[in-house]
């Protein structure tokens, strides 16, 4: 009979764990779910217009403007020789924000001193891969950019 009784206690207990266990899940999967952000599907974008002019760049200190392609960011500059390039503004080192330095002739990242050339490819400082590069159209005064090479 004492083996019986060690049996039912366990039966007993594992009953009570797996109800206990059930309880805290039902308190904290709302919680959890509560607090993840929903995953978000981005929309195929294939073109993007963008809202300023080659006269607005020329007119930027640094010959450079940012703008959002996507939930990405973007940088459209002038070369030397008066021709818009467009490239991923995100570093591939630490996603920091690069800028153009036409004084360099280069893409530049001032968190760890990362330098692109100015089609994108890395040259100098930590960044592992080149920017992703965008394909540049100006149609009348209207500049467009799509991903692509240019």
């Amino acid at each position: 009979m004492p083996g019986n009784n060690s049996t039912r206690r366990n039966f007993l207990e594992l009953i009570l764990g797996g109800t206990a266990l059930a309880t805290i899940g039902a308190v904290f999967y709302p919680v959890f779910k509560y607090i993840t952000p929903p995953i978000v599907g981005e929309a195929n974008l294939s073109q993007l217009k963008l809202t300023f002019t080659k006269a607005d760049i020329e007119a930027e200190p640094q010959k450079a403007k940012y703008f959002k392609y996507g939930r990405s960011l973007g940088i459209i500059f002038l070369t030397d020789k008066n021709e818009l390039k467009a490239t991923a503004a995100t570093c591939t080192h630490l996603d920091c924000t690069v800028q153009h330095r036409p004084d360099l002739g280069i893409i530049w990242c001032s968190c760890h001193n990362g330098r692109y050339n100015m089609d994108g490819e890395n040259i100098s400082g930590p960044p592992p891969r080149p920017l992703e590069v965008y394909a540049v159209q100006e149609v009348d005064e209207s500049i467009f950019v799509s991903k692509g090479d240019s």
